[in-house]
């Protein structure tokens, strides 16, 4: 039985309810979780604002760096501990649910170093007076983290919010909480003061929502689908509560004749396959110039015949999708593609040893699927790349902007002059050029434009969206 973690202590819900633990590998529950509600979410709104106004709203910048300095060496102490939950609870493969740990300590890392590098500025102004800025911390902080990469998004996310001064009140995906509840309890143990760090389970419709629309609450980040998003936003409008929003993607790959395919082949065969496919910054559209699109696809189709699905155990290629509901969504849009006569290039495979009752789903190479086709404007969440021709550079950059998203794009060519050209013409977040996500370094900002969201997280741009700006000017005499 798992329990949320208010104030350093493990707390049963007020309903008395849990949900269950499913291993996606297996389908089958193997823990509880607490199902939560609004006084929960109250009780930990308490703690976080009662520990902002007497504690960490009082360490200096020092006091807090240090702090999340030990948080990341236990992290890195605790990488295997870790794995094992985030490879259960996840369906993660061995090596990617060891690399979000990993991640996990370097964001703490980053952060501890960034707290007392946070500062204001003077500006020059009138004869007889001295202004200046100086960044200060919302109070108490709210983050919505999704189920696919709970880890890594609990540390760009909590730790920037931390470093910036800010006490937290953390909702995780009901499908991915067993992670973050140990974390929290390593950074009780490491010294952090209670309330610093607090987490609720539950529902997102209650336990999400009761969070969004708390006064207590001074910012909230989230990361989700688009129409969650919507409602985030519209909740928190009522009461003018600053928002960040990572709302996904569509993420072009878009290969230009001279691009190195020996370099592009497998970073676009990890794009869209990593974590199954359930990665917000999948590149998940592969746009290819007409005079190598039949020798890529071919090179493409080789790769994805020989990748291989099982069991998180297994460490394979990909793991399971994270639930039911997931696997029958890819089934849908597999399905539309059929129906459309959408051509298949390959598919991997499912190992014999995946237990009937995961959530498997092959990756799947899809060619001329039409630009205003479903599969090629929403987001699948799954392992499905969708091919399609261009004919110039300006078709390119039509196909790249033309979904409602703009989140990340990957841009492959050696031309130096295109590559800038592409870098202003595409409408995104991110754009990586002859590489894709420059190895997820976290000093890099992340967020996207459209419906993509707006803000950004990751690097040390987030700790701007996780403070205020003051500006102080003061007459001399």
């Amino acid at each position: 039985m798992q329990f949320n973690f208010i104030a350093n202590a493990p707390q049963t819900s007020t309903s008395g309810q849990t949900l269950a633990v499913l291993d996606p590998s297996d389908g089958q529950i193997y823990d509880q979780i607490q199902r939560s509600q609004a006084a929960d979410v109250d009780e930990a709104v308490a703690a976080a604002r009662q520990c902002f106004n007497t504690v960490w709203g009082k360490f200096s910048a020092a006091e807090r760096g240090r702090l999340l300095m030990r948080l990341s060496a236990r992290i890195s102490d605790s990488v295997d501990e870790l794995t094992a939950i985030e490879q259960r609870d996840c369906g993660k493969p061995t090596k990617q649910a060891r690399a979000d740990a990993l991640a996990l300590a370097r964001y703490f890392e980053f952060y501890a170093g960034a707290c007392d590098k946070l500062h204001g500025d003077t500006i020059p102004y009138l004869e007889g007076y001295s202004v200046l800025t100086w960044r200060e911390p919302h109070g108490v902080t709210g983050h919505i983290i999704p189920w696919n990469y709970p880890m890594q998004i609990f540390g760009r996310s909590v730790g920037g919010a931390l470093a910036a001064g800010n006490a937290c009140v953390v909702k995780p995906a009901e499908d991915a909480c067993l992670s973050l509840l140990r974390v929290a309890q390593l950074a009780a143990e490491v010294g952090f003061p209670a309330g610093a760090i607090n987490i609720v389970t539950g529902y997102g419709h209650e336990v999400g929502d009761a969070l969004a629309r708390h006064p207590g609450i001074d910012h909230i980040s989230f990361t989700g689908s688009p129409s969650v998003g919507t409602l985030i936003q519209q909740v928190a409008a009522q009461r003018h509560c600053p928002v960040t929003l990572e709302l996904g993607g569509k993420s072009p790959q878009i290969v230009f004749a001279d691009a190195d395919l020996d370099a592009a082949v497998p970073a676009i065969l990890n794009a869209i396959v990593q974590n199954a496919g359930q990665t917000c910054s999948a590149g998940s559209r592969l746009l290819v110039a007409q005079a190598i699109y039949e020798p890529l696809l071919a090179r493409l189709g080789q790769a994805f015949e020989q990748l291989r699905v099982g069991p998180a155990s297994m460490d394979l290629d990909l793991g399971p999708l994270i639930r039911q509901s997931q696997q029958q969504r890819v089934w849908d849009f597999l399905s539309d593609a059929q129906v459309a006569n959408i051509p298949m290039v390959a598919q991997g495979r499912v190992v014999d040893e995946a237990p009937q009752a995961g959530f498997y789903q092959a990756p799947t190479l899809l060619r001329d699927v039409p630009p205003q086709h479903r599969l090629a404007q929403e987001e699948v969440f799954g392992p499905v790349l969708c091919a399609m021709a261009f004919d110039d550079e300006d078709h390119a950059v039509a196909l790249a902007n033309a979904t409602r998203f703009g989140l990340v794009a990957g841009v492959w060519t050696r031309d130096g002059a295109r590559q800038f050209r592409m870098a202003r013409r595409i409408r995104s977040g991110q754009v990586f050029i002859n590489n894709y996500g420059a190895g997820g370094g976290v000093e890099l900002p992340f967020g996207g434009v459209k419906s993509s969201g707006y803000g950004r997280e990751k690097g040390f741009e987030a700790l701007h969206g996780f403070t205020t700006l003051k500006t102080v000017a003061i007459r001399h005499g």
